[in-house]
């Protein structure tokens, strides 16, 4: 395993958790603070914000199932199953007790949500960013061109193997508003792990399993969250979406269009980030 991020605050560790393992990353000491990263970025993308977030919280960040330096299963991709994922590595980081703080960016934000629809009780506050809601808004994500090629079975890897830095490259630049907060160690680390044996096949796993999350979703939307969300969309990519998702599902929603910010919120406006996250978090606890 590479292990990219040099501080001697961050330690790395494997669980074998719900028959997979995962890799994950803590810092810090304090209420459990989990962050869910998204396609296609693996924990990494959390760190320029860890070390500031870890002065006040233990920090979780895993891969989730299927990329980075987690196991690739053939199964379970659909969020109310990643989740579980999740759940079971804070019990086993020992946390079963305890209220976590959740936070959830592009399918992280589709397995947050689905942990805190499912798991009311055990999440003080929950913060979701540049991402939507299986079944919430649906006629406008399908729109998305590579929601619908990602979902294709088999052909995706096959066209995109030997070529995963510039596929994934793309996004990192049209994804942003400021194209150089994914620098090329990023994108090496990005990189890394999605050309290792399944990367590919498990990133695009997550979109293929979208019906069943839709109507997994459907079900949860019945019955409204009431603890305390913020939503964060970019200026230059997702803008209010995720405020409108949320708001359908929730009860108790903060909204903001990040300025000068595209769809890597937490890397091209960290100090904004961890400001705005805590100052919730702070008045949510």
């Amino acid at each position: 395993m590479h292990i990219p991020a040099k501080s001697e605050n961050i330690e790395h560790g494997l669980a074998r958790v719900n028959g997979v393992k995962l890799h994950y990353v803590t810092a810090g000491a304090g209420p459990p603070l989990v962050l869910l990263h998204g396609w296609p970025q693996t924990w990494y993308e959390w760190r320029k914000v860890i070390p500031d977030l870890a002065t006040d919280y233990t920090v979780i960040a895993p891969d989730l199932r299927g990329l980075g330096d987690s196991s690739v299963p053939t199964s379970g991709y659909d969020k109310d199953t990643v989740e579980t994922d999740i759940r079971a590595l804070v019990s086993e980081l020992g946390f079963a007790d305890e209220q976590i703080s959740l936070v959830g960016h592009d399918w992280g934000m589709a397995t947050a949500y689905a942990y805190a629809a499912q798991y009311r009780g055990e999440v003080a506050a929950l913060c979701v960013l540049e991402a939507g809601i299986p079944d919430v808004n649906e006629a406008d994500k399908r729109r998305l061109w590579h929601t619908r090629f990602h979902s294709v079975p088999d052909l995706p890897e096959r066209l995109v193997a030997g070529r995963e830095r510039l596929y994934l490259s793309w996004f990192y630049k049209k994804g942003a508003y400021d194209p150089t907060a994914i620098d090329d160690t990023a994108r090496d680390e990005y990189v890394r792990c999605y050309t290792q044996a399944g990367g590919l096949c498990g990133g695009f796993e997550y979109y293929r399993a979208y019906d069943e999350d839709a109507a997994n979703n459907a079900a949860h939307a019945e019955d409204p969250l009431e603890m305390p969300v913020l939503a964060l969309g970019g200026a230059a990519s997702f803008r209010d979406r995720p405020i409108d998702d949320m708001n359908a599902v929730a009860t108790d929603v903060d909204g903001e269009v990040v300025e000068r910010a595209g769809h890597w919120i937490p890397e091209e406006r960290p100090a904004y980030f961890v400001d705005r996250v805590t100052g919730f978090l702070e008045e949510s606890l």
